[in-house]
């Protein structure tokens, strides 16, 4: 009977979402026209934009535009998008939608640089280039050759588009009014592909999209997929052992590949990338949006927010913490859902209409003075279930309270007493998996909300927890683990996950996994890696002392949730997370890339609990 709901849903749901996608189509065609433009930059070099107009020329319009390396198609007269701009609604209230592809993109010319250095000094009259350059260089001519418009613009984008609306801030065009950054990619090296040092395995196969050259201007792919032969990727990477073993798939023509390989530390290559240091002086009205099972892109709308705060306090600048994954409110799916947790129905509606679409309506065609009615920060309790409204983030009215692990398993705020460490062995043979489920995902999602009963269940996983609850506890804001570790070899990752563990008599709702219960279900609610080795600077690996105690600090994601009465809040520390994260030979090497098969070795890892020098879980709690 349950299967049987569950098709009638499905085809329903499909039958609702084709007529959807004919009346938007419909609507395009009937309601824009569209010209294409190849638009000259500063250094010569020129992107190919596409632009849709509304055939209503009865008021003049603001343009929104998005900069994108996934292409700005369909290409040609005649073919056109089936939605405009981030949203339906915006699209049926009326704006001058832009879609270019970004240089060495696509149908643009040039040569395209995964997360262009941006330029920190502008010299009157240079010809230097960066993506700040070319947003500016193209507002200028639409602002010139598109009739209709009334002279302002907005950029939005969802993950490297959101990196290039990120972008478009340093020295911003003057007609460049309000900004959404959305899953913006804000460090290479902390969103994305590496996650504190650790190379995160599991985008291993998006390096084809990211590292070839194409020759010229093309509307066809110019890159394929890696084959792995099989579904199974934690046998796919497990055998292939050491990364270096990975070049039989990607040669020196995957620039990107080799950028990878030569740059495992946090060196000029990487820092020069990161967005972060250059949101200074920003003009813009900014609103940042992010989903908390964001397993792409969750350091880059928190850092981008917090730094825009911290820089520019006369900004506009807001934040929206969803409970979506990656890009998941521009879409609707009706119930929203993240693994086997349900958080509610039209959630993104809501926030398309009352949110996005108002920040927009307000800059760009209402009076821009700042009075929009939305929050500092709206962010959705993924505990409660609800939106939660708050005038700065983290909120100002959260407390820091500290959680020690225990060596008999229990987590409290009590400091533990004596001299006592917990003791597990770490087998990169063996490595603990990051999801029960057995697939080959292009970029994982699932994983961020899903039942960690599995990993609590192995001897290589510690875990401790709070007695029953007696009370709600909501953690609201930053969470910092400070791991006091040691290792009998000289190189450590260490892997800390937030639990939620559910009463025993939680009933299941109709789109539970199948095979999996709410009963007692473990849902991970915050995970991070540090590679040991940067454990006192990224830029500066450094080898474990055997056997010494080690100071190992975690900065996690922030979080909002609200651990029910009746539920239990567990903490789980482990060393392998695969295929997710790649494996630490645990035999300190100079360049984990290029480290030989038989450099992989056990290691025994100790978790301490003394007195003096406790592990510890700072969080922030609302009371």
């Amino acid at each position: 009977m349950k299967n049987y709901k569950v098709l009638i849903l499905f085809w329903s749901f499909l039958g609702s979402s084709l007529l959807a996608f004919s009346q938007a189509t419909d609507f395009v065609s009937s309601n824009y026209e569209k010209s294409e433009y190849q638009i000259p930059m500063r250094d010569g070099i020129k992107l190919h934009t596409v632009v849709y107009t509304p055939k209503d020329q009865s008021k003049k319009y603001p343009f929104v535009m998005q900069r994108t390396p996934y292409s700005a198609g369909p290409y040609g007269e005649g073919k056109m998008k089936t939605l405009l701009g981030p949203s339906e609604k915006m699209m049926q209230d009326g704006y001058i939608f832009v879609y270019q592809d970004v240089r060495g993109r696509w149908m643009s010319e040039g040569e395209y640089d995964n997360m262009r250095p941006t330029v920190p000094v502008r010299k009157k009259g240079s010809k230097e280039i960066d993506e700040s350059t070319d947003t500016f260089d193209s507002i200028e001519w639409l602002l010139k050759n598109i009739n209709n418009h009334n002279g302002k613009f907005g950029q939005w984008g969802i993950s490297y588009p959101g990196f290039y609306s990120a972008a478009s801030l340093p020295f911003a065009h003057p007609a460049l009014k309000a900004v959404s950054p959305q899953a913006p990619i804000g460090d290479f090296y902390f969103d994305d592909f590496h996650h504190n040092g650790a190379y995160f395995l599991s985008y291993w196969v998006a390096t084809s999209v990211f590292g070839y050259q194409h020759d010229g201007p093309t509307d066809k792919p110019w890159y394929s997929m890696v084959n792995t032969g099989t579904k199974d990727a934690y046998q796919f990477f497990f055998f292939i052992v050491s990364l270096k073993n990975a070049d039989q798939y990607y040669g020196e023509d995957n620039f990107f590949w080799t950028q990878l390989k030569e740059n495992p530390d946090y060196n000029e290559f990487w820092q020069k990338r990161s967005i972060i240091p250059h949101l200074n002086d920003v003009k813009p009205a900014v609103m940042t949006v992010g989903g908390w099972f964001d397993a792409e892109d969750l350091y880059g709308p928190l850092t981008i927010y917090k730094t825009i705060e911290k820089n520019n306090p006369n900004t506009y600048n807001t934040l929206v913490m969803g409970p979506w994954s990656h890009g998941d409110w521009a879409r609707e799916s009706g119930q929203q859902q993240v693994s086997n947790i349900y958080f509610g129905d039209s959630i993104s509606t809501w926030y398309q209409h009352h949110v996005e679409a108002e920040f927009f309506e307000h800059f760009l065609k209402g009076p821009a003075d700042g009075k929009t009615n939305l929050p500092e920060a709206y962010v959705f309790d993924t505990g409660n279930k609800e939106w939660r409204m708050f005038d700065a983030w983290p909120p100002k009215e959260a407390s820091e309270r500290i959680y020690f692990p225990h060596a008999n398993g229990k987590l409290n705020t009590q400091i533990p007493m004596g001299n006592e460490s917990s003791t597990f062995v770490s087998d990169p043979s063996k490595p603990v998996p990051y999801s029960p489920d057995i697939k080959f995902n292009f970029t994982p999602r699932k994983y961020m909300a899903d039942d960690q009963r599995f990993a609590a269940r192995r001897p290589d996983v510690l875990v401790f927890e709070t007695d029953v609850l007696e009370e709600d506890v909501t953690l609201a804001g930053e969470i910092l683990a400070k791991l006091m570790v040691s290792t009998t070899e000289t190189d450590a990752d260490w892997i800390v996950k937030l639990v939620d563990v559910f009463p025993p008599d939680t009933p299941d709702h109709e789109r539970v996994q199948q095979g999996t219960h709410l009963s007692n279900y473990h849902m991970m609610v915050r995970s991070e890696v540090i590679r040991g080795r940067y454990r006192e600077n990224f830029s500066e690996p450094k080898p474990f002392v055997s056997g010494e105690k080690t100071s190992v600090p975690l900065q996690l994601q922030d979080v909002m949730h609200t651990f029910k009465k009746g539920h239990k809040i567990q903490i789980q520390i482990q060393s392998t997370w695969f295929p997710l994260i790649d494996r630490n030979p645990q035999k300190y090497v100079e360049n984990i890339f290029k480290a030989d098969d038989s450099d992989f070795i056990k290691a025994t890892h100790k978790v301490y609990h003394d007195a003096e020098n406790p592990t510890a879980i700072h969080v922030q709690v609302l009371k």
